[in-house]
């Protein structure tokens, strides 16, 4: 029993270490000061952009396991899923401990005035219900519909992100227009999913026309 456990968590805690590794190499150049000029502007980027990456990473699953025939791919949905929201939080309070020392009306100000604030905000805000909604529990509560709906949030996640990033750099846009690319076409390929499912009308056999 405890080593099927183990075959069971063993590939998921790999998975986690090794996106948790830049986190890792963060907090050590943290402490070892080795972060440059701005260590507080490179925590915000790097977990920024690592809830980014993951977001995608967790759209990616669906269309690659079935793309390319592998079917396990999709134990790991979850805890990639997790690990951006991770990230996610830890970008968040970057901002608001490090960057803002809890500054909670000049914060407010950002969030409608600074149009990239907003984005980010609607980005985690977004996925807050899919963290809180991962447990197998809640997929029973809710139905296999109702969870299906609710967790299409991810898309808004992202595409928020995106936009947050975009806006964010303002003049070098290569790094979001990537992103940006990668989220469009998972997009597609859902879309192209959908179609390909969606029921065919009935032909006519009364012989009008």
């Amino acid at each position: 029993m405890g080593m099927a456990v183990l075959r069971k968590t063993l590939p998921q805690m790999l998975v986690s270490s090794a996106f948790l590794a830049p986190l890792f190499l963060l907090l050590y150049g943290f402490f070892r000061d080795s972060l440059g000029p701005n260590p507080v502007e490179k925590i915000t980027h790097e977990t920024g952009q690592w809830t980014l990456r993951l977001l995608l990473a967790t759209l990616a699953v669906t269309p690659l396991r079935r793309c390319a025939g592998m079917p396990w791919l999709i134990r790991f949905r979850r805890t990639l899923g997790l690990l951006a929201f991770f990230y996610g939080l830890l970008h968040l309070l970057t901002y608001v401990w490090l960057d803002q020392f809890f500054d909670w009306k000049a914060m407010g100000r950002d969030i409608l005035k600074r149009r990239f604030i907003t984005a980010g905000m609607m980005s985690f805000l977004a996925m807050v219900p899919l963290a809180l909604t991962s447990t197998r529990g809640w997929i029973v509560r809710l139905g296999g519909k109702g969870w299906q709906r609710l967790h299409r949030l991810v898309y808004l996640a992202a595409a928020a992100g995106v936009v947050h990033f975009w806006w964010l750099v303002k003049s070098d846009i290569r790094e979001p227009a990537l992103y940006g690319a990668v989220l469009a076409l998972l997009m597609l390929a859902r879309l192209k999913k959908k179609g390909r499912q969606a029921p065919r009308a009935p032909v006519s056999t009364s012989g009008s026309g």
